[in-house]
């Protein structure tokens, strides 16, 4: 088998110069095959406070220039054991949600065939819906682990029922997650109602706040979550403002009391060995990210989920 392609050689190109891709990874048009594909989307018409995610794609790559071959906390070269490219960005249309949601679906399927597994780069938070709509076609209903401020499960917003405040509750309602293992972590702040706390556990989730997280530790934490997942393959939504603002200033929604970035980073490495099949990294808002400090967040999120999917594809060879 030929090895695989990974990123230019950072000796021979400085890291400020080369192309423009996650990782400084070949372009999906440049590989013969890809075990696991990059891919943005740059959306936010879904947002019901500050926009600005749909520069997120671009921003988490130039965040990503500082990226290397080798992560040593899961003992793995993911761009050695994997070929890993970037697919570019899945052009969705900013005046329609729906037409935008059809065509998330179908690229995302588009981009998984053959087995290749997909980390999405938002856009906001609504494209997570279409994502979990493909990869429920590849695998079944799947196993959710999703980390955010926010439930996300909430029915309308203005009326409107796809934003990015209810992608899971639609997802839930359209069958294809399973509903015996759904996880909130990072949950904090206020909400309208007690409500909203019942009908989410109505749907089957379990949540983990950010206060469990500071208080248990990210061991026990991973415990409870690998407890849940079992072996179901497992879809992993980001949203970056699960993150503090101290750790994450440049997203649409802030919510005071959250996570660290090295806690979050924890848990995910926590979850190695998992059947994990997909992955999205979401509501990254450049305009607000001073110094680059959510954009570099979001790029250490996004390689590990790769690594984690790469340390998959190594035990498959």
């Amino acid at each position: 088998m030929v090895p695989p392609i990974g990123p230019v050689d950072s000796a021979v190109v400085p890291r400020y110069a080369g192309p423009a891709t996650f990782a400084r990874l070949p372009r999906l048009d440049e590989v013969d095959r890809a075990d696991i594909v990059v891919a943005g989307v740059p959306f936010d018409s879904g947002v019901s406070y500050r926009p600005g995610a749909r520069f997120g794609p671009d921003h988490i790559r130039t965040s990503s220039r500082l990226l290397r071959p080798y992560h040593p906390a899961l003992d793995v070269s993911p761009f050695a054991v994997a070929q890993v490219a970037d697919g570019g960005d899945i052009a969705v249309n900013p005046y329609d949600i729906g037409a935008a949601i059809e065509t998330v679906h179908a690229a995302a399927l588009d981009l998984t065939t053959d087995g290749t597994r997909l980390v999405t780069l938002g856009g906001d938070h609504t494209i997570s819906l279409p994502l979990l709509r493909a990869a429920a076609e590849r695998h079944g209903p799947v196993a959710l682990l999703h980390f955010d401020a926010h439930l996300d499960t909430w029915d309308t917003y203005f009326g409107a029922d796809y934003t990015h405040g209810t992608p899971f509750r639609r997802a839930v309602e359209e069958g294809i997650l399973d509903t015996e293992a759904l996880s909130h972590v990072g949950i904090r702040g206020p909400l309208y109602g007690k409500k909203d706390l019942e009908d989410d556990r109505r749907f089957g989730f379990g949540i983990v706040t950010s206060a469990d997280v500071y208080r248990q530790g990210s061991d026990e934490v991973v415990h409870r979550l690998r407890d849940r997942i079992g072996d179901r393959p497992l879809y992993v939504s980001i949203d970056i403002d699960v993150l503090d603002p101290a750790h994450a200033p440049g997203t649409g929604t802030l919510e005071a009391g959250g996570m660290t970035s090295r806690e979050l980073l924890e848990i995910l490495r926590g979850l190695a060995g998992l059947n994990l099949i997909g992955a999205d990294v979401v509501e990254v808002a450049p305009a607000y990210d001073h110094a680059e400090i959510t954009g570099v967040a979001a790029a250490h999120l996004a390689y590990d989920l790769v690594s984690l999917l790469a340390l998959n594809a190594e035990e498959t060879c």
